[in-house]
């Protein structure tokens, strides 16, 4: 039997634009089996969508929490659990809202 599939929406200030932040949150998703995506917003967070199973989702979630990619400087981050969208592998989007 299969964990059940959960999501988390991920927001993230500090430095964390042009520091690698998407590349290596993909990474880490795909490491752990996390489908989703990440992009950089206007306001110059991160944001990402993460689903999959609970301990997968945590510990990218963790990661990102624990300051993300070296050259980051993470000053908070904000997550909300909704509802799964279903999505197939994980991208960077390049669609800054």
């Amino acid at each position: 039997m299969s964990e059940p599939t959960v999501a988390t929406r991920v927001v993230v200030q500090g430095r964390v634009q042009g520091v690698f932040f998407r590349a290596s949150t993909q990474d880490q998703a795909r490491a752990h089996g996390v489908t989703g995506w990440v992009r950089n917003r206007a306001d110059g967070a991160v944001e990402a969508w993460l689903e999959g199973p609970r301990q997968a989702v945590d510990a990218v979630t963790d990661w990102i929490a624990g300051g993300g990619p070296r050259h980051a400087a993470v000053d908070r981050i904000d997550t909300e659990d909704v509802d799964p969208a279903g999505h197939q592998g994980f991208s960077v989007r390049h669609d800054a809202r």
